[in-house]
């Protein structure tokens, strides 16, 4: 074999073992949001949310197989130019690249890309936990994880992506293409799904807290595991150097800076806006990452961490503002990755002003970035609506009031989370002022 021969050779390992990796990395994500989601139910629910993970893992990688994978070969220019459909054959599950014997990274790259679209249903998992029916959960996830993000990732991540080539959109770390489609999607299904019995009483919000607040701090740090997996994910690894997904020279030191700086920036936000409350504290870890994706390439690591503190710190105000409106969000997803996501995308626009692109497309501007943010907040927003909306008025969407009251473990798992029962702290009532605590069984 010819030096030349053994280069390459070592190169298409190397590719092919990045992201390998990367894709290990993202299944710490989905274990993250399982802990994470089974945390913030109560004590009978926990075992509804958990196969709801697990179902969303298995359903949306699957079809995104059979289908969805097309998708972003297909859709980059459409509906600014036409749909490729000849260009995307190869990506058929039927063709042979995509078969045991293809001798490309595209099966090592299809599965990076197969847990982009997992994790855009698990963060709408989070949202809608305690009253959606399971099969339409998975009629939702499937629309969202295997048709419109990846159509959103066409047109914003692919080299021939119209939101690049002609509005000069840069977005890193998928802040639009993941995390505002999958918000926006949520939204529009909470909006017809509506709030969980006894979330508002007489117009006013009424905390249910998660059965197990450690249990749903820990999945969020295994989340923040992953994201260094996702974010691998985001780079095109070649022995030239690395470059962005679209085609950006960048190198991983860019990405290490940010995304530990975006994490403790978030932090910082929220814990000072939210005066030390838990869950918007470790919620604004992944505000913060998710804030200075779209320029984490390209960010100071001083100015990431100054764009991560103010996402961090608007968490909670956005919180509240979406309770306002009667819409119940479990988990804050449409708050943490809807509300920063634009945020970050509209921050970007500006601080990146004039920053070029791949030689050739605009430049990154104010107006490209908050254009391509409204673009994929409607892509996501109108298809989870009317797709939800189409649910509830054939009665598929909402389980019955009786089961929600009972807990979907009854009537859905067979199988009990506590069989010998689970202590639960009860506010007793308070003597001098203090606070008496009793211990009961569950």
């Amino acid at each position: 074999m010819s030096p030349e021969d053994t280069l390459a050779s070592m190169e298409s390992v190397i590719t092919d073992l990045f992201y390998w990796v990367s894709i290990a990395l993202m299944i710490a994500i989905h274990a993250g949001f399982l802990a994470y989601e089974v945390g913030a139910s109560r004590s009978k629910n926990v075992l509804a949310a958990a196969m709801k993970n697990l179902l969303t893992f298995a359903v949306v990688v699957s079809t995104f197989f059979f289908f969805g994978w097309w998708f972003y070969y297909a859709f980059p220019q459409f509906p600014a130019g036409a749909l490729d459909v000849s260009g995307a054959k190869d990506y058929l599950p039927w063709a042979d690249i995509s078969g045991p014997n293809t001798t490309s990274v595209n099966g090592i790259f299809w599965g990076a890309f197969a847990l982009f679209a997992a994790t855009t249903g698990s963060i709408m998992s989070g949202a809608v936990l305690e009253r959606i029916r399971t099969s339409a959960f998975l009629i939702l996830t499937t629309v969202l994880g295997s048709v419109v993000w990846i159509i959103a990732a066409a047109w914003s991540w692919h080299g021939n992506g119209w939101l690049l080539t002609e509005w000069g959109w840069h977005d890193f770390g998928a802040a639009g293409c993941v995390h505002l489609i999958a918000g926006a999607f949520t939204l529009g299904v909470l909006i017809n799904l509506g709030p969980r019995i006894g979330r508002f009483v007489n117009g006013k919000a009424v905390t249910i807290p998660p059965h197990n607040l450690p249990l749903t701090m820990l999945g969020l740090m295994l989340i923040f595991v992953g994201f260094f997996g996702f974010l691998m994910g985001c780079v095109v690894y070649t022995n030239t150097g690395y470059f962005s997904i679209f085609g950006n020279p960048t190198n991983l030191s860019a990405i290490a800076f940010s995304t530990l700086m975006g994490l403790a920036g978030g932090i910082i936000g929220a814990y000072v806006a939210s005066k030390g409350e838990p869950f918007w504290t470790i919620s604004g870890g992944l505000a913060g990452v998710i804030s200075v994706a779209p320029g984490m390439d390209l960010y100071h690591p001083a100015l990431a961490f100054i764009i991560a503190v103010v996402g961090g710190s608007l968490i909670p105000h956005i919180g509240k503002l979406i309770e306002r409106f009667g819409i119940d969000d479990v988990v804050g997803a449409v708050t943490v990755h809807g509300g920063c996501a634009f945020y970050g995308i509209v921050v970007s626009g500006f601080v990146l002003w004039g920053y070029p692109n791949i030689e050739g497309m605009p430049d990154v501007n104010p107006l490209g970035q908050i254009g391509g943010a409204i673009v994929l907040t409607l892509l996501g927003f109108v298809p989870g609506y009317l797709i939800s909306l189409a649910l509830k008025k054939a009665k598929m969407l909402r389980i019955p009031p009786e089961v929600e009251l009972a807990g979907l473990d009854l009537s859905e798992v067979p199988a009990t989370p506590y069989p010998e029962g689970i202590p639960v702290t009860r506010l007793n009532g308070s003597m001098n002022g203090t606070a008496v605590k009793e211990e009961v069984n569950a």
